[in-house]
């Protein structure tokens, strides 16, 4: 300090202090900040507070006091109207000491201190309350927008609630993991208290199970007493049954016996009358067969001399014909004759010789193109053969190699994620799905089941096994029916249609499979070489596929033999190395062949599978270069034949065409010759002549003969028409006797037919009442004896287990019969078997430890709970404050702008403040009166010193206004300013302190005479330092 003893005394409401520099006006601010608890590096004036003891002193004494008035008065009762600070500062230590209005002691704790402080609302590190020099330097040429902000959120005091809010939340959060950790050490009892639960449950429905034991053999007793009523009733309504057949069939018996008797009767008269008809029908066949056979014969000779008669006209025209071509022939050997000459006659043979040896060369040639061409042919039809065969090889071979591609990219994929090879891309979709709805599945689903099966000692059974399991492998296991309806909607959103889901309790142990149950043989089933972490997993391999029933073999010989060699018990199937399937459908042997292989998704590194196949692909690859060579060099030589073909097709047409043309002129030449060499001398015609008149004599007669013939088959025709008349007249008068006898000879027939059928139907209803009727009665009322003495002997025993009442007391009989009662009853035996295996315990024991354990935990699970609920009431008041408190930093936000420019808007000024608490930024903006732009000034630094000082002085009591203190005090508020904002900034801060009404302290080393002069107001001058 520079002072070695200021006193100073100020008004109760606005003081102004002016001094030289170095006259200790900021000593005044640094010795109230430091009464009133500040540290020594809040003041902005030393490291310690020991540094503010005077050269040559040994200790400081800061001595303030506050009046204590009015309805905020702190603690009035002790310490009176006015509160004395005293703060003592030594090399070694502080004290602060408050006495009461008389001097006298009444506290040295700091916490009385920030008890006061408090109180009052007396932030001496708020610039709104203390404003030291270097604050005032710093805020009023700071431009930075984030201190702006921390100045703003400092001075309203909001970054005090929120340090506190961040506090309170931090303390929550801690209370809350301690409440976790407590709540967890009593998870294992309640997890015991659970599982005890489920014992008693089951023991429950074990006693419930021995219970409808018993009532079953209650029942199972009546029920024998009940099958046999029913079996009197059913015997009863029988026999009443067989009895009301007895009449029926006597009278179907006498019904036929009548109708036998009548038709015998009708059979005598109908045999007398046919005898009769018989005779007559038999003398008049006999006439007209007479009359047929006569007119036959006319009618056969009739048709003889008609056909010789033809036979005979056909000879005369053949002659007659016969002599116009000999006539003609005369003709035409005079005229050739006129015509030919010797020297025409030798030409024409020569040309004829000529034309023969050119048809023949032409044939040689034609014969061999013929062969040449057929050679041909053939050859390119086998090399189309060939391009088939390669096409086909070709075409082989490209879709091996896109199986294999497939399976290399399917495997290079599941290397990447092993899931994938259980369903694709699907099962991964599938996965996120239910990643996104775990909340809503009771349990977790497990699957695919691939994914859970690993294989033991290698991949040596990796295909077969797979083989065996199929779809199983794709399929996902969940708890219940609920979880089942999740999985599929979540199936259904991951587009995973005809999803296999298993319904499997997942609480149930591994399965033990006792060693009688499995086959016994040397080789290996399928349970024993796969291995999973999750016993769910291999329950359902055993409960849905039977793995432990399915044998693996090395080959078709050796699972043959296991699988027929001897009938294995408990054996289901034997899978071989090379893809067979064997097994017995009933009493038949059923072997399945291989089908196509796959890459093996149950390997534990797919490298190996991934390495053979792409060697496979390239073997494939290079069989289709070596073919597609092939077909190219098949290509070629089938272009060059069909080329020799087509010139040799050419060549063919045009040899074909020549000999035509001179076979055409031989035989035109042959014919010319034939014609010459048949034309004879004069001598030839004379026997054509003599020919010609021996032919006209045969005409004349054979025409005479002619008439003869036509008179006679006149004659005969006449004679066939008249026996055919009157053979037709008999038939119609015979037609009607000969109806009259086959009438009655049919009518005959079907009574004979009908007295037979008769007869056999009476012996048949005879044959029915005695062997079938009577004995069937017989039986049955021996049964219904027996029956009944069963009943009784039922009764008698059903009554010595339980009175029948006791059955009708479980209600109405449902009809079961003992052989359904007694399959129930092995059922329950089993299950009440099985139950009471897997517990040791007593119902009674389970109880006691279950109540003693609930007891033990009913306390600290209603402590924790207790906390708990404290805790989320805590939360939810904390949520509350922090709404409030975003709240209020609005509505302050909002506050400060509107204050902002009614300050500003005093020297007509206007502004605005932007306020973003999410990025802690705080800008101003400016517009003065005389910028004719219209542009306002974002950053204050553009202003000068006087209107940057005059508009930082407006934020300041913007921010006045929205905080309370007892007392107010700036330092160099007013540096940096020109007269007129001097002059304009003391008139705004003398109107806002007088007109706020709290005490202020401005502090500054300029001239104050400019300050207008009020009652309120208190003017000191400070003297000058000492040189």
């Amino acid at each position: 300090m520079c002072h070695s003893n200021l006193q100073i005394e100020f008004g109760e409401w606005v003081n102004f202090i002016t001094g030289q520099n170095g006259s200790g006006k900021s000593a005044i601010l640094t010795a109230l900040c430091v009464a009133f608890g500040c540290r020594a590096r809040g003041t902005q004036r030393a490291a310690t507070l020991k540094d503010f003891i005077k050269t040559g002193c040994s200790y400081a004494v800061v001595h303030v006091e506050m009046k204590n008035n009015g309805e905020d008065a702190f603690k009035p009762e002790i310490y009176g109207d006015i509160i004395i600070i005293e703060r003592r500062i030594t090399e070694s230590t502080t004290s602060t000491v408050l006495k009461d209005y008389l001097g006298k002691k009444v506290s040295h704790k700091r916490e009385e201190l920030r008890e006061l402080v408090e109180h009052f609302n007396i932030d001496v590190e708020n610039p709104c309350v203390v404003m030291s020099q270097d604050k005032s330097r710093e805020f009023l040429h700071s431009g930075n927008d984030k201190d702006k902000f921390k100045f703003f959120f400092k001075a309203t005091l909001l970054q005090q609630v929120n340090d506190l809010l961040q506090s309170i939340y931090e303390h929550l959060t801690k209370a809350t993991a301690i409440v976790d950790e407590l709540e967890n050490t009593i998870k294992p009892i309640e997890k015991e208290i659970s599982e005890l639960r489920g014992k008693i449950k089951n023991m429950e429905q074990v006693e419930e199970i021995a219970q409808k034991l018993q009532q079953l053999k209650k029942k199972l007793a009546w029920s024998w007493v009940y099958d046999v009523d029913r079996q009197l009733q059913e015997q009863t309504e029988k026999i009443v049954k067989l009895k009301e057949r007895i009449p029926t069939c006597q009278a179907k018996i006498d019904w036929e016996l009548g109708k036998v008797e009548s038709l015998r009767d009708t059979l005598t008269k109908k045999k007398a009358q046919v005898a009769r008809l018989m005779d007559e029908s038999t003398a008049m066949k006999r006439e007209i067969e007479s009359c047929h056979q006569s007119a036959k014969t006319a009618v056969r000779e009739k048709i003889a001399l008609q056909e010789e008669f033809n036979h005979k006209c056909n000879y005369v025209q053949k002659i007659k014909d016969r002599v116009r071509r000999l006539e003609r022939q005369v003709g035409d050997i005079n005229e050739q004759t006129m015509k030919n000459t010797q020297a025409e006659q030798s030409e024409i043979e020569e040309k004829l010789k000529y034309l023969e040896q050119e048809v023949e060369k032409v044939e040689t040639l034609l014969s061999r193109l013929k062969e040449e061409e057929n050679c041909l042919l053939e050859k390119a039809f086998d090399g189309r053969k060939e391009m088939e065969h390669i096409e086909d090889m070709i075409k082989n071979h490209q879709k091996r190699q896109r199986f294999v591609t497939s399976n290399i990219n399917d495997l290079k994929k599941h290397q990447t994620n092993k899931v994938t090879a259980f369903g694709g891309d699907r099962v991964i979709n599938l996965l996120q799905a239910i990643e996104r709805h775990h909340r809503r599945f009771r349990k977790p689903p497990i699957g695919p089941i691939g994914s859970h099966v690993t294989l033991v000692n290698g991949n040596k059974w990796a295909s077969t096994v797979e083989q065996a399991l199929g779809n199983l492998l794709n399929a996902f296991i969940v708890t219940d029916h609920k979880d089942s309806l999740t999985l599929r909607g979540c199936a259904n959103e991951a587009n995973y249609r005809n999803l296999k889901i298993i319904i499997y309790d997942f609480s149930r142990p591994r399965l033990n499979i006792p060693r009688h149950m499995i086959p016994q043989t040397e080789h290996p089933t399928i349970f024993s070489v796969i291995h999973s972490d999750n016993p769910t997993v291999l329950n359902v391999l055993v409960d849905l596929s039977g793995v432990e029933r399915q044998v693996l073999a090395e080959n078709y010989e050796v699972g043959k033999a296991v699988a027929f060699g001897k009938r294995l018990s408990n054996l289901k199937e034997v899978y071989t190395l090379d893809g067979y399937r064997m097994f017995f459908r009933g009493p038949v042997q059923t072997t399945l062949p291989p089908l196509p292989r796959k890459p093996s998704r149950l390997c534990a590194s797919f490298d190996d599978q991934i390495k053979d196949l792409e060697i496979e692909a390239s073997k494939e690859q290079n069989e289709i270069n070596q073919c597609m060579r092939r077909k190219r060099e098949a290509e070629e030589n089938l272009e060059e034949l069909e080329s020799k073909v087509r010139t040799l097709k050419k060549h063919r047409s045009q040899a074909e065409m020549v000999l035509t043309t001179k076979e055409l002129e031989m035989q035109d030449l042959k014919n010319t010759v034939a014609a010459e060499t048949e034309a004879s001398p004069s001598s030839s015609v004379n026997e054509l002549q003599l020919e010609i008149m021996k032919d006209r004599e045969e005409i004349d007669e054979k025409e005479a003969l002619l008439e003869k013939l036509q008179n006679c088959f006149k004659e005969a025709e006449l004679k066939a028409n008249k026996l055919t008349a009157s053979f037709e007249n008999l038939r119609e008068s015979a037609k009607g006797e000969i109806d009259a006898f086959e009438e009655a000879e049919n009518e005959l027939k079907k009574i004979e037919k009908d007295l037979q059928s008769a007869e056999a139907e009476k012996i048949h209803y005879e044959n029915i009442m005695k062997n079938k009727v009577l004995p069937d009665i017989k039986n049955a009322e021996a049964n219904y004896e027996e029956l009944k003495n069963k009943r009784k002997e039922s009764d008698q025993k059903a009554s010595e287990i339980c009175p029948e009442s006791e059955i009708e007391s479980l209600g109405p009989w449902d009809g079961s019969t003992p052989e359904q009662l007694s399959a129930q009853i092995t059922r329950m035996n089993q299950r009440l078997h099985r139950e009471n295996q897997q517990f040791s315990e007593s119902i009674d024991d389970l109880r006691m430890m279950y109540e003693s354990l609930e007891r033990k935990i009913a306390k600290k699970r209603k402590s924790y709970q207790d906390h708990r609920e404290k805790l989320m009431a805590c939360r939810n008041a904390l949520d509350s404050r922090w709404g409030k408190f975003q709240r209020n930093a609005s509505l302050l936000r909002r506050q400060l702008t509107w204050q902002f420019n009614a300050h500003l808007g005093k020297k007509g000024i206007s502004g605005h403040i932007k306020v973003s608490y999410e990025n802690k930024t705080l800008s101003i903006e400016v517009k003065m009166p005389q910028d004719a732009t219209s542009n306002a000034v974002r950053d204050t630094k553009g202003l000068s010193g006087g209107e940057r000082s005059f508009s930082t002085l407006c934020f300041a009591l913007a921010l006045h206004e929205m905080t309370e203190a007892p007392f107010r005090a700036m330092d160099e508020f007013d540096v940096f300013m020109d007269a007129v904002s001097r002059k304009i900034s003391l008139d705004a801060l003398v109107d806002f302190a007088i007109g706020q009404g709290s005490q202020w302290m401005f502090i500054t080393p300029h001239d104050i005479s400019m300050v207008k002069s009020h009652e309120r107001i208190k003017k000191q001058q400070m003297a000058a330092p000492r040189s």
